[in-house]
């Protein structure tokens, strides 16, 4: 089923699927981040890898859309879209879903302290106590809308608006790897160490981010990461 939003003057219809240079194609399923978008989004991205077409070599999911990218020399650009409209059309037409199911990572978690060196800015913003915080912050599922800014970097949705706090004004050079921060009303986890501008408020041991494997990425998109406190690290 089709839905519309308005951008200025001019009405935009979802889904629409619409070229991305020569060798990839968007498609869009809404203008919002809102978990129903995002569901269609993982439920279209298995629905195309279940379909094994030969011409797509990456898929590219995100908060609203999935970026397919292909292979001009196997399926040229009509092949292509009209097979992806082609499963859009099965996937609206059909009453069940793909068969999507979000897995839950959990990952133990010292908040405060030198793992968690922003907590009690978080803690003064928000008007409540350094255990409010991490009692707020472990206490949801958070979804996986996608990954992006670094390799492995997940970009978690659910965060309590209670505890949603500004970034830094000033970034750090470096941030710990498994540094778990808050930027606005979004939480995440830095799988390697890097410049960034979230409020650290914990850190987690658990290596998210190994290059070695088959699939690097421990936290893919799609699934769900649940945040254990914990005393000490393993």
């Amino acid at each position: 089923m089709a839905s519309s939003a308005t951008t200025g003057d001019e009405i935009e219809v979802f889904p629409r699927i619409v070229p991305a240079g020569d060798s990839a194609i968007l498609v869009e399923l809404g203008s919002e981040i809102d978990p129903s978008i995002n569901d269609r989004v993982y439920e279209l991205a298995n629905s195309i890898e279940q379909a094994n077409i030969d011409a797509v070599i990456e898929l590219v999911p995100t908060y609203r859309s999935i970026l397919v990218s292909y292979d001009p020399l196997v399926a040229g650009y009509s092949e292509v879209f009209d097979l992806l409209g082609s499963l859009l059309d099965s996937s609206s037409a059909s009453e069940e879903k793909s068969g999507f199911e979000a897995k839950i990572i959990e990952l133990p978690v010292v908040y405060g302290g030198v793992d968690g060196p922003d907590i009690d800015n978080v803690a003064e913003a928000a008007g409540m106590s350094r255990q409010e915080v991490i009692d707020i912050h472990s206490g949801v599922d958070y979804r996986v809308y996608m990954i992006g800014f670094a390799p492995g970097f997940p970009y978690l949705g659910g965060l309590d608006e209670r505890i949603a706090t500004p970034r830094l004004k000033t970034p750090r050079v470096s941030v710990p790897a498994g540094s778990v921060g808050i930027a606005e009303s979004q939480t995440g986890v830095y799988p390697n160490a890097s410049p960034g501008g979230w409020q650290l408020i914990g850190r987690t041991a658990v290596k998210l981010f190994d290059v070695e494997k088959s699939s690097p990425s421990l936290i893919t998109p799609g699934s769900k990461v649940r945040f254990v406190p914990v005393q000490a690290h393993e």
